[in-house]
């Protein structure tokens, strides 16, 4: 296989069914006969065809211009399932890797981020698994990077658990993942079902595939991995002394002794306590909830990490072709995605609810709802709002009540979120008022028994200022936010690049119970943080690396997404004078492009604390949104603010 070849990208189409999106590969003859819409176009990096608009005299008419291990995962479990991967697939990730390799030869945890044993070693598979020789120049780089990094036995549980279902690493060398926590009594505090739902619904599964140990078969191309992923000769490896083993270059969150000293009770308990009937008893339970996820969001599951898992476990219990695992195949393609740099994996299906409904807002306030050249697509927004939300209730025993709410993505997902539910329709619903998946369910000592080793804040809900601000709530949730506010005078943001992000949020709910400059000092505070941090020409810069140490930390240049918030924040504080916005919004505009759009800077979001998540639309209706809101809002206010 060569990295160098690429399929036609003129002739992929993106099929869109109620917010459902997905990608395929078509004929020269279909291509022919269903020429690419503007936005597949504009997609896959090819020229769209817009025309060149006059260069804005004002920011009102620049307003009216314009997770990487995930793949890993999916494809580790297509070729473990037995799912046929498309020869276009193959290519077009191969191509996505080439495109996105560090210059030492590995890869992060997320796209700007330093190479680490955990993506390196699962992107090194996903080529051999895809076809790519050992011998060739990317796969020697890779593997040379990986071997300098100490080799795969440094690489975190959730790539160990994968290591071992490929058959390249042993079951012993993997810390306790025992089914039976799902057997206990729910009033018990450390219950899986108190967990944060995204570190839960991912070891349900893991805890069926540990139980029963499943491993792939051995095969020539596997046995040459076991050679060529350590720097020791596989044979001698002694998997059980690397359980606790994580590389420097990986390791965010250490283990704790307590959890340590649970993982030796565990082990004890496994081998020579537990009878094989509770063992049984738990697998039944588990597999169980496993269906019941499946079903309950159309068998996409939460994300793709519980899904590549998901895969694993309903093929080795009903069968490579059973009706489930048939289910499962077909929602395998909303979760890829293609572009300019190849086919990758999203860190979900889609954020369609979420683009939706802050695009919606923008609109607005840049004045375009008005518009009738504009009001089809405002109605298509409001329709696809409407199809969207969460109608009925689940049988599902651990789900929190959805019904009312909306999901990050699509309805297919199944997944209420509070921030979603409420900027979609500004709807002041029960839900949202105290939490942004479910609600808190256990004491934050829970985070002790992280065991992810690579991620944060993972076991329990947490509140966070930027969801609490997206609920219209009364003085409660008004502490909670002043509460918050960080000594630098800035708020912390859990899902965005970073205070510049929250701060935002916070500002904006504070001005809705009259805290603003005048009235406040936390949001004078706040304003003042932001004039600090702004830089010398204009716009403001924050590396996502305040996400990792907490604290803000500059970026080399100024990111329009980080101005846009900035100067919102600023515009719903009140801030009463205008220069400092008015130059960071000079900033955006000397960025935007003829054609209207913005370009792609760094990455905007973030998931628990050290994983970096890209948010492209946030460039194109962020920047919107700060240009109108100065002219129809901000703007008005001042001079009404001078007649006084």
């Amino acid at each position: 296989m060569s990295t160098s070849t690429r399929t036609d990208p003129k002739r992929w189409r993106l099929d869109v069914d109620d917010g459902v999106h997905q990608w395929r590969y078509v004929d020269e003859s279909t291509s022919t006969q269903q020429p690419q819409s503007a936005a597949e176009k504009y997609f896959l990096g090819l020229p769209i065809g817009l025309p060149q608009l006059p260069t804005p005299s004002n920011f009102q008419e620049s307003a009216r211009n314009g997770f990487r291990f995930l793949l890993a995962g999916i494809v580790i479990a297509m070729y473990i399932t037995e799912t046929e991967i498309p020869p276009e697939w193959k290519t077009e990730i191969v191509h996505y890797l080439t495109s996105t390799v560090n210059k030492d030869g590995g890869w992060g945890l997320h796209s700007a981020g330093n190479s680490t044993v955990f993506a390196t070693s699962l992107y090194y598979i996903t080529l051999r698994v895809l076809g790519l020789e050992p011998t060739h120049s990317l796969a020697t780089k890779a593997r040379t990077r990986l071997h300098a990094l100490g080799g795969a036995v440094g690489v975190p549980q959730w790539g160990k658990v994968w290591l071992a279902l490929l058959n390249l690493y042993s079951w012993d060398g993997v810390n306790p993942i025992p089914p039976e926590f799902w057997l206990l009594p729910d009033w018990v505090p450390f219950h899986p079902w108190r967990w944060w739902v995204q570190c839960r619904v991912v070891y349900l599964p893991v805890s069926y595939l540990y139980s029963n140990k499943i491993t792939n078969p051995l095969n020539p191309l596997l046995t040459s991995l076991r050679q060529e992923i350590y720097t020791s000769p596989y044979e001698k490896l002694i998997f059980e002394r690397y359980r606790d083993y994580v590389a420097p270059s990986d390791l965010k969150k250490p283990t704790s002794s307590l959890l340590r000293v649970a993982n030796k009770v565990l082990r004890f308990w496994e081998q020579y306590i537990r009878p094989d009937w509770i063992a049984q008893w738990a697998n039944k339970q588990v597999c169980a909830l496993i269906q019941h996820e499946d079903q309950n969001t159309s068998y996409n599951c939460l994300a793709p990490v519980n899904k590549a898992f998901h895969m694993i476990a309903v093929w080795h219990s009903d069968g490579a072709n059973s009706p489930r695992m048939i289910r499962h195949r077909e929602k395998i393609s909303p979760y890829m995605w293609m572009g300019e740099n190849g086919l990758t994996c999203s860190g979900t299906n889609g954020v369609q609810v979420w683009d939706t409904a802050f695009t919606i807002q923008a609109m607005v306030e840049v004045g375009l709802a008005m518009d009738p050249e504009l009001r089809p697509s405002l109605e298509k927004a409001l329709r696809f709002l409407d199809i969207s939300q969460l109608r009925e209730y689940l049988a599902d025993p651990y789900r929190q009540p959805r019904k009312g709410g909306w999901p990050f993505s699509t309805r297919d997902n199944g997944y209420v979120v509070s921030d979603c539910a409420a900027e979609g329709l500004k709807a002041v619903l029960m839900l949202q008022k105290e939490y942004s998946y479910e609600r808190t369910r256990a004491s934050y000592l829970l985070e002790y028994a992280n065991a992810s080793e690579v991620f944060d804040r993972i076991m329990v809900e947490y509140p966070y200022p930027e969801c609490t601000t997206a609920v219209k709530v009364i003085c409660r949730a008004s502490k909670y936010i002043l509460s918050e506010q960080r000594p630098n005078g800035g708020w912390y943001g859990s899902w965005g690049v970073c205070f510049t992000y929250a701060s935002l949020f916070a500002v904006q709910r504070l001005e809705l119970v009259d805290q603003t400059w005048q009235t406040s000092e936390p949001v004078r505070r706040c304003c003042k943080f932001l004039l600090r941090t702004q830089k010398d020409d204009g716009g403001w810069g924050e590396h996502y690396a305040s996400c990792e140490v907490e604290e803000y930390v500059q970026h080399e240049q100024s990111q329009v997404v980080n101005t846009a918030w900035a100067c919102l924040a600023l515009m719903h504080a009140r801030y009463p004078f205008k220069e400092p916005i008015e130059k960071g919004l000079k900033l955006i505009m000397s960025r935007q492009q003829q054609n209207g759009e913005w370009y792609q800077e760094d990455v905007e979001g973030v998931f628990n604390n050290t994983c970096m998540i890209g948010y492209p639309n946030y460039k194109l209706y962020f920047t919107s949104w700060a240009l109108g809101r100065y002219h129809n809002v901000y703007h008005p206010m001042l001079k009404e603010m001078e007649s006084f």
